[in-house]
């Protein structure tokens, strides 16, 4: 029976992984949207509009998904949606605001890496919180933040460090609350009511500081409609419901190392969309991401392996 227990969550635990980095892919491509959407609206509103829309999204799939199967959320059930939900909308805020004014002063593909140091700071903040991580988790995160230094830090000017690189580091700092205020949340409420609560939130606080900060122009924000729209149905509405569905059956430092993989996709797209191009360090970086990637999800079953042949 524990064999099956295991069998059963370990697919569990791929599967978790496979959304996961079905989530990290979009992601990674809308960092290109980011950097164009930067260039006609400011910050503010550009995360405000991606985020109602987002919200809007999940909002209409809710309804027609209830009134197609008849089943509708117990009322406990959506008040800690509204709870964990406004909670996680708080972190998105300070973690999409830091990051789109990031475009401002550095490039996309550098942003989408520097974000990636996620995978380092949700270990770190989980010893704070008494969480055990595995010698497996560690030695992934180590060998993930070595491709990160690949991929980031120029040789030349190992110390240069610009505004928009401080503000990515920013947010990732923050993201890594996020995906441990997910990982709590996620087993309590629905994915597509938490997902849509978060980004009625920060698409809120967003708008106030639109307002309050710059002078929105519905020609500039109708021009951005493109970025707007991947950013918003596909980065928000599809992607983070995907990040609350597998964080459900992955652990959060394993599922922050996956989530990562959001900044190879966002080298690639930026060299596709943007003509920006890898040198061959950064090759190598992503290449050492994508193999600190892998060992986080199988490293237990090759030391398992080989304690058995021992």
């Amino acid at each position: 029976m524990d064999i099956e227990k295991r069998a059963k969550r370990k697919r569990e635990q791929l599967g978790g992984a496979l959304l996961l980095l079905l989530a990290a892919m979009i992601w990674g491509t809308t960092f290109a949207a980011q950097s164009e959407g930067a260039d006609k609206i400011r910050a503010f509103t550009f995360n405000g509009v991606r985020m109602l829309i987002g919200a809007l999204t999940l909002t209409v799939f809710i309804l027609v998904r209830s009134l197609v199967t008849g089943k509708w959320e117990s009322r406990e059930r959506i008040l800690t949606a509204l709870r964990g939900g406004s909670l996680i909308g708080l972190a998105l805020f300070g973690a999409s605001s830091a990051q789109q004014f990031a475009f401002n002063d550095t490039d996309a593909g550098k942003i989408a890496f520097i974000t990636a140091l996620y995978m380092f700071f949700v270990p770190l903040i989980g010893l704070f919180a008494r969480r055990r991580i595995s010698a497996v988790t560690w030695t992934a995160a180590a060998v993930g933040f070595a491709g990160l230094y690949l991929l980031t830090i120029d040789p030349a000017e190992p110390f240069s460090v610009n505004r928009g690189d401080a503000l990515a580091l920013l947010c990732a700092v923050i993201y890594s609350f996020h995906i441990l205020l997910v990982e709590k949340y996620a087993a309590q409420a629905d994915g597509a009511w938490l997902s849509a609560v978060q980004f009625t939130v920060c698409g809120v606080l967003s708008s106030v500081m639109m307002f309050l900060t710059e002078s929105p122009k519905f020609t500039a924000i109708l021009s951005a409609a493109p970025e707007l729209l991947w950013a918003g149905v596909m980065s928000c509405g599809v992607a983070f419901t995907l990040q609350v569905v597998g964080q459900k059956r992955a652990d959060a430092t394993a599922a922050s190392l996956i989530m990562c993989m959001e900044s190879v996709f966002g080298v690639l797209s930026a060299a596709v969309f943007l003509g920006d191009r890898m040198t061959g360090r950064e090759i190598l970086g992503c290449a050492v991401m994508f193999a600190a990637i892998v060992f986080s999800q199988v490293g237990d079953v090759l030391i398992d392996a080989l304690k058995k042949k021992r």
